[in-house]
């Protein structure tokens, strides 16, 4: 093999391993792609894990074990992020982004490509521990974020519909209570989407009552999957009790709908807190 030299390694490890977040690289690999020793890999890695600190870039990790290896994760400092969502608040602030019915019109920060990226790796860092097997979200404004979120952990995106798709094949429909307007919905999802046992993550754009999430959880226990969080872009301060728990949002509005101007939108508590922690 054609000798590599050390900076030709470096700059591949950095792209294969950024490339792809959250899975885990054994030295072997390298070593045959490379044709180095691991002892030269364990050196670079060290090395790139130094640059990955100093610059913030993410972070890198050495897994121990018989499946262990090197992965990389997205990651973002709580000053950052606190810092990012402050300035997502700063332009929501708007009277004139105030929706029928107390909701927050987010659509066009939602097509942004840096900026939903940023949220997905502020959502994922919360729950890269609790190891989940997919994200699911429900169509489909909150798609964005969740596939951000999803990519960051490595991860297959699940979208629940709210009818059934004949091209899709056999699914299973539940029908849940809208949180906000009272109304009887209906959620679907293809019988071959998820596999019994798995671990789900929940990630939607906006939390008010809970009645959607909750139906996702609903449905998730009707596959025998376990919901493990449900974190979205935006919730509501009103009502302060919502159908589920433990929720985790980025952003958190508070208006009166029949007068736009009292809108005030915060970042989340949890977030403030990490920075002051």
């Amino acid at each position: 093999m054609e000798h590599i030299r050390r900076n030709e390694r470096m700059a591949a490890l950095t792209k294969l391993l950024t490339s792809a977040p959250n899975r885990i690289f054994t030295l072997s690999h390298f070593c045959e792609l490379f044709g180095a020793a691991k002892s030269t890999l364990s050196e670079d890695i060290d090395l790139l894990k130094g640059v990955f600190t100093r610059f913030q870039l993410g972070q890198l990790e050495t897994v121990t074990g018989a499946a262990g290896g090197v992965r990389y994760r997205r990651a973002i400092s709580p000053e950052k992020a606190h810092s990012f969502v402050s300035d997502l608040c700063q332009q929501l602030s708007t009277t004139s982004r105030v929706l029928p019915g107390g909701f927050l019109y987010l659509s066009d920060i939602l097509s942004q490509h840096e900026l939903v990226t940023t949220m997905g790796t502020i959502i994922a860092q919360q729950y890269y521990d609790a190891q989940p097997d997919f994200v699911l979200t429900m169509e489909t404004k909150g798609i964005p974020v969740a596939l951000m979120t999803a990519e960051a952990m490595g991860l297959p995106l699940v979208i629940a519909r709210r009818s059934s798709k004949v091209y899709e094949g056999p699914a299973v429909n539940i029908n849940y209570v809208s949180g906000s307007a009272g109304h009887i919905e209906t959620m679907s999802l293809n019988r071959r989407a998820v596999t019994e046992g798995t671990r789900a993550l929940i990630v939607d754009d906006f939390l008010k009552a809970g009645g959607t999430a909750k139906g996702m959880i609903d449905l998730m226990a009707e596959f025998h999957v376990d919901v493990i969080g449900t974190a979205f872009v935006m919730s509501t301060a009103a009502p302060q009790k919502k159908q589920i728990e433990n929720d985790r949002s980025l952003m958190v509005m508070d208006v009166d709908p029949a007068d736009p101007s009292t809108l005030t939108v915060r970042p989340a508590d949890w977030l403030t807190q990490s920075v002051k922690a």
